[in-house]
This record gives C-alpha cells, structure tokens and sequence, in this order.
C-alpha cells in the first residue's frame, strides 16, 4: 500500500509543478489553487508511504521521478528557446 501512496504523491507533485507554470505568477486563481491542493496532498501521501519506505528512498524517487517526468513534459511541450533539441 505504501508503494501506492508514493506513486500518488509523485502523480499530484507533478500535476503540482505543471499547474506552477500555469497559474502565471500565481495570478489564475484555479492553476494557483491546484498548486496548492496538489502540493498538499502529495506531501500528505508522502508521509503516509514514509511509514513502511526509508525516507531515502522515498524522496529520492519522489523527487527524482517527478523532475524527470516534469522535465519530459517540458520538453515534449515547448523545447527552450535557443535549444536545438526536438521531440517532434
């Protein structure tokens, strides 16, 4: 079950990252919320999967899997500008 806490934490700190970039400074009130809500409950998920996982390895995984994926996400969507790296 712990597993399943952790896999629903990195989903909503993803979701968390990308409505970041949405709420434009915080100025759109529902990205902005999103934020909130999803940072929340995947902190809240976290610390529920922290009782049966080390603390290593769950934020390393959390952490790492939620840049990746953010990162992919990034780059599939709008590559940065100058970057001649392309998925498309």
């Amino acid at each position: 079950m712990s597993v399943l806490y952790l896999a629903a934490a990195i989903v909503l700190e993803i979701c968390g990252t990308t409505s970041l970039k949405l709420s434009q400074g915080f100025t759109r009130i529902g990205p902005a919320g999103a934020v909130v809500f999803c940072y929340a409950a995947s902190f809240a998920l976290l610390s529920l999967a922290l009782r049966v996982i080390d603390l290593s390895i769950a934020y390393a995984l959390w952490s790492g899997v939620g840049t990746a994926i953010v990162a992919a996400i990034g780059l599939a969507s709008r590559p940065a500008p100058g970057s001649s790296y392309r998925w498309r």
